[in-house]
């Protein structure tokens, strides 16, 4: 067996490893031989190795500079464990106190720091700065390097700052690192860092053990995240949220549910945001609720998969997030949920920065927006966003790989993309390019008096604007296309594109997933109908159908559709749970509950099916305290007009309110009101009418009892004719 290099011996001496990852030994090596090292890797290949070993073999102290003070204590806890001397680590940040600060200074001095890991706030401070020049060092290594860029995913200005400080300290080689750079992001942080001849080492961005998946973000996320989790019970996870306020509130619910979680973001106090990660770590809890904003810096293998509750600002964020599970090269499920209103409310976020910074934040948003709706391969899209190509047709480990869609003949499609281009001289946008071929004549349309150009203006109205953008972002990906991102994205077209034009030929694409607008005042119907259990529903329905014919009452007056829905989804067991559902309330559970719970529990046994846990909604409270006003009000035959002037509703939202606590088993009794405001004939008619349907519905009763009803009589008498006989 061939002897082991002196350098694998340090590694195994050091590190206990056998062998290295990747390009691990030729970057240690030509940070060895010191010269300026460029490292792109993604998460989980190893780049904190390439300057913690070279630090232990090279005379004086490397200086790592690094965003995330969690990362930093992380690191140094993780080295010290590596060496018998503790002083062999240190971190400078604002978390530490004067004496601490004392002891690290005293251990640099003494030669016995090889590693020191300072934020770059504290790099710039004046009397870091004169310190650092008493000292030896190394090299510098500059963590998470994308944050230099204003097109990288975390732009922080205070990185821009790093080489005039460096040059100040003392002018030793730099070694930069990151896991998510596109070639612009490449291009920048060089160039800022004064590092263009800097020897690039870059990876395959590919993680082939993680799986992608983008889902519709209904009304039931909550319910089909603790579905999730509870179907992967034990595993450890990470769920992404868009704010602070959103993380403590999801958090919350997932306790609430049973699950061992925790928040943790950068508004929390460190002492607790530092316990949260330890319990993680020490899997004394299964998952971490996170803000997207605030990368934890969480070095944990077996994460299993990692849970976007809000889509992120770009996709760098996304990939290096989706890149914190699996990296012991095992299981790593990667699920999104994606509505654009999310994307619109990021957009929002922007007002008020800067013109050029709010250009910049549009367009990655596109680009996420792009990667959530294609039906391509997602791994494709993402590795082409960073620059790389992927041969394979079906990764087999994506959602749109394992469902894939008929693909359709666009030769014409992509011909008519690429004349417009031309004739537009390649100095546009494909928002722009979209809006001529279908006829959207914008305001920048009229100043650059386009739509003149007749033969182009309009030319695609036979296509809607997703199918354009569609062709756009797949010819992209097969090279016929280029975006120029140094002027906002322009589209160019390349030679590939130029010979498709001379010479069209077969471009088969898959139009985009359909991403409905989720409309918050969405029936329960509306949401429950994707995880209602069909054959339950049925049976329920039969149930439903047998009672209505014993008990001489209408089906709907037993429970309505969405209430069936709701229960065909969570499975409630107990009556407790029962009344929890929409619509039914503690009335109508006691009154016809047993025999739906009874059925619901022999189908959940013999099907071993697994309940997610009721959640509760938030806002019950005000609502509750709402209904139980007005029920007070109407037991003292307070006119509804008046209690709908008191409370400030218009009538028909008072109708709503009291529908809605009939609707749940409540009995109430609005005679006084009836008597005083409707004809006794016009009274009975429609309670008959109600009496012999087999519907409730308001548009099947206005059409058939005619022009002489209103439709707040008819809604009123079905107060009246629901409360007597249902509850």
């Amino acid at each position: 067996m061939a002897k082991r290099d002196i350098l694998t011996e340090k590694l195994k001496l050091h590190f206990g490893f056998d062998t290295f990852k990747g390009n691990q030994k030729a970057i240690i090596e030509n940070v060895l031989a010191g010269n300026d090292t460029f490292v792109l890797m993604p998460t989980g290949g190893g780049k904190s190795l390439c300057y913690q070993l070279p630090s232990l073999l090279m005379g004086g102290t490397a200086i790592v500079i690094s965003p995330l003070i969690a990362l930093m204590k992380n690191q140094v806890d993780a080295m010290r464990t590596f060496s018998e001397e503790d002083g062999v680590a240190h971190f400078l940040n604002s978390s530490l106190n004067k004496s601490a600060i004392d002891q690290v200074k005293e251990d640099l001095l003494s030669g016995r720091t090889k590693l020191l890991y300072v934020a770059p706030e504290s790099l710039t401070k004046e009397e870091n700065v004169e310190f650092l020049r008493q000292i030896k060092i190394s090299f510098y290594a500059v963590d998470e390097a994308h944050c230099i860029s204003e097109w990288g995913h975390d732009f922080r200005p205070e990185y821009r700052r790093i080489r005039p400080i460096i040059n100040e300290i003392n002018k030793r080689p730099v070694i930069a690192l990151t896991a998510t750079a596109t070639p612009k992001v490449q291009h920048d942080i060089q160039k800022n860092l004064g590092m263009t001849d800097a020897i690039v080492f870059k990876s395959s961005f590919n993680r082939s053990n993680l799986y992608y998946e983008v889902r519709q973000k209904g009304q039931d996320v909550d319910r089909e995240i603790i579905k999730y989790i509870k179907a992967n019970e034990g595993k450890s996870g990470i769920i992404y949220c868009l704010s602070r306020r959103k993380v403590e509130e999801f958090a919350d619910i997932l306790k609430a549910n049973g699950i061992k979680a925790l928040p943790y973001h950068a508004g929390m106090d460190s002492q607790q945001r530092t316990m949260n990660q330890d319990a993680f770590l020490m899997e004394q809890v299964d998952v971490i609720v996170a803000t997207i904003a605030f990368g934890m810096g969480i070095d944990k293998p077996d994460v299993r998969y990692v849970i976007h509750y809000d889509i992120p600002k770009s996709l760098e964020g996304y990939y290096q997030e989706t890149g914190r599970s699996g990296r012991d090269g095992g299981e790593g499920q990667c699920i999104a949920f994606y509505a654009y209103k999310d994307l619109q409310k990021l957009e929002k976020f922007m007002q008020g920065k800067p013109v050029a910074e709010q250009e910049i934040g549009k367009q990655l948003l596109l680009e996420t927006a792009a990667y959530a709706e294609t039906a391509m391969c997602r791994r494709k899209v993402l590795l082409h966003y960073f620059g790389e190509e992927y041969l394979e047709d079906n990764c087999g480990s994506c959602d749109n790989c394992l469902n894939p869609k008929k693909q359709v003949e666009a030769k014409d499609l992509l011909s008519a993309v690429l004349e417009v281009i031309s004739v537009l001289k390649e100095k546009f946008k494909a928002e722009y390019i979209v809006n001529i071929l279908i006829g959207n004549e914008t305001a920048e349309i009229q100043s650059y008096k386009h739509r003149e150009l007749s033969d182009i203006f309009g030319s695609g109205q036979d296509e809607d604007d997703k199918t354009w953008n569609a062709v756009i972002r797949q010819a992209l990906i097969a090279g016929y296309l280029t975006k120029d991102i140094e002027n906002y994205g322009l589209l160019k077209i390349t030679e590939k594109g130029r010979i498709f034009l001379e010479s069209p030929e077969s471009f088969k694409i898959t139009k985009d997933n359909e991403f409905d607008d989720d409309d918050e005042d969405v029936l329960v119907r509306g949401s429950a109908t994707c995880a209602v259990d069909p054959i339950l529903y049925s049976m329920m329905k039969d149930l439903r159908k047998k009672l209505s014919k014993r008990l001489e009452v209408p089906p709907f007056v037993i429970f309505q559709d969405p209430s069936l829905e709701a229960m065909a989804t969570t499975y409630p067991v107990t009556l407790e749970e029962l009344q929890n559902i929409p619509g039914v309330g503690a009335g109508k559970a006691r009154r016809y509950g047993e025999e739906f719970i009874a059925l619901i529990r022999k189908h959940v046994e013999e099907n071993e099916i697994e309940r997610p846990e009721d959640l509760r909604v938030r806002t019950v409270a005000n609502k509750s305290k709402l209904k139980v006003w007005i029920v007070q009000s109407i037991d003292r035959k307070v006119a509804l007009d008046d209690i709908a002037l008191t409370k400030g509703l218009e009538f028909t939202e008072l109708l709503d309110e009291i529908e809605a606590i009939v609707y749940s088993g409540t009995r109430i009794n609005i005679d006084y009101f009836l008597n005083d405001v409707m004809d006794e004939d016009h009274i009975e008619n429609i309670y008959e009418y109600f009496n012999d349907s087999e519907t409730d519905d308001l548009e099947n009763a206005i059409e058939e009892l005619g022009i002489e009803y209103t439709e707040e009589e008819i809604r009123l008498v079905r107060v009246k004719f629901l409360s007597e006989m249902a509850n």
